[in-house]
């Protein structure tokens, strides 16, 4: 990640990881006051993560479908990749 959340440029090699990618996703996706572009950003985080590999993406997409709906999940993922770099 080369930014912050408000923008803001990360030192020159510094790196932004996310830990617990999974648990944080879906407890983001709970919290009512998380819009999609805030799980967005971090389903970004987690695609770029040591840990990615661990998420079960399934439980995550279908939490973000039964939140949103289908569109919903599309937009969060259209803009995670967008986000990541690698879309």
């Amino acid at each position: 990640m080369t930014a912050t959340r408000d923008g803001t440029a990360l030192p020159p090699g510094w790196r932004v990881e996310l830990a617990c990618c999974q648990s944080t996703l879906l407890r983001e996706i709970a919290d009512r006051r998380f819009k999609r572009n805030d799980v967005a950003i971090t389903y970004s985080m987690a695609l770029r993560s040591s840990e990615r590999d661990t998420v079960d993406w399934k439980v995550v997409n279908d939490a973000i479908m039964e939140r949103w709906s289908l569109s919903g999940l599309c937009y969060v993922k259209e803009r995670a990749w967008k986000l990541s770099g690698r879309a």
